[in-house]
C-alpha cells in the first residue's frame, strides 16, 4: 500500500516591506495576509475530503508557520525535510531590479537554462521527487501535505509534465498559498489539480527566483 495524493502547498506572504529576494535568509515570517492565506490553504485541503496522513515543511520560517493550519487541523507533527527547501541563489539579500541594473550581475544571467544565478534546475528536481518517492512509499494510505517553495513546486510540474526545466521565473503558475496535486502510479507521477484557494491581490511576492 501507498498514499492516495500528495499536495505541494507553497507558503503564504512574507512580511517583506523593503521587497527583499530574501531567499534563504532566516527571520523572515509570513506576514498577516500570510498567516490567512495558509489557512485557506489548510481549509482547502480540508474541504476536499481526504483524510492526510503525514505533513512535510521545509525548515525556512515561512513554510513551517504556513504548515501550522494543517498541523492543527489534521492533528499533525511537521517533519522538517531540507529537501524541500528554497533553492539558492546569488542575488539572495538584495533587491531584484536594483540588482539586474548593475552590469556586474549580468555573468549570473548567462545560462537560464542551468539557471547559472543558482542551484541546478536538475538538483531542485531530484531532491523534490527524493522526498516525494519517500513520503508516498512511507504511508499505508491518506494524503501527503508537503509545504515548499516556488521554484521548487514548479520545478517539480515540469519534470512531471516532461516539459523542458528552462523557463522564466516571472511565468510560473504557483501563487502563494497554492496547492499542486500529485498521484503516482507505479513509478510514475502525474498533476491532477492545481488550486489557488487564497486571495493573493496586493500581496507581495518577491521573495526568490
Amino acid at each position: 500500500m501507498s498514499a492516495s495524493r500528495l499536495h505541494l502547498v507553497r507558503h503564504g506572504e512574507v512580511h517583506n516591506p523593503l521587497r527583499v529576494l530574501y531567499g534563504r535568509l532566516p527571520d523572515y515570517h509570513l506576514s498577516a495576509a500570510g498567516r490567512q492565506m495558509a489557512q485557506a490553504a489548510a481549509d482547502h485541503v480540508a474541504s476536499l475530503g481526504r483524510p492526510v496522513a503525514a505533513l512535510y515543511s521545509s525548515p525556512l520560517e515561512r513554510a513551517q508557520e504556513s504548515a501550522e493550519p494543517f498541523a492543527e487541523r489534521f492533528d499533525l507533527e511537521p517533519v522538517i525535510d531540507i529537501r524541500v527547501i528554497e533553492p539558492t541563489n546569488v542575488f539572495e539579500g538584495t533587491q531584484m531590479r536594483r540588482s539586474l541594473m548593475n552590469p556586474l550581475n549580468w555573468w549570473h544571467l548567462r545560462q537560464p537554462s542551468l539557471p547559472s544565478w543558482g542551484e541546478p534546475y536538475t538538483s531542485i528536481a531530484e531532491r523534490m521527487l527524493g522526498v516525494m518517492d519517500e513520503a508516498w512509499d512511507a504511508e499505508e494510505s491518506g494524503d501527503v501535505v508537503m509545504v515548499s517553495h516556488q521554484a521548487p513546486i514548479w520545478i517539480t510540474h515540469l519534470r512531471v509534465a516532461g516539459l523542458p526545466l528552462r523557463h522564466d521565473p516571472r511565468t510560473r503558475r504557483c501563487a502563494l498559498s497554492s496547492v499542486t496535486s500529485f498521484e503516482r502510479v507505479g513509478d510514475v507521477w502525474r498533476e491532477v489539480d492545481y488550486a489557488e484557494p487564497a486571495s493573493t491581490a496586493g500581496a507581495v511576492d518577491v521573495g526568490a527566483v
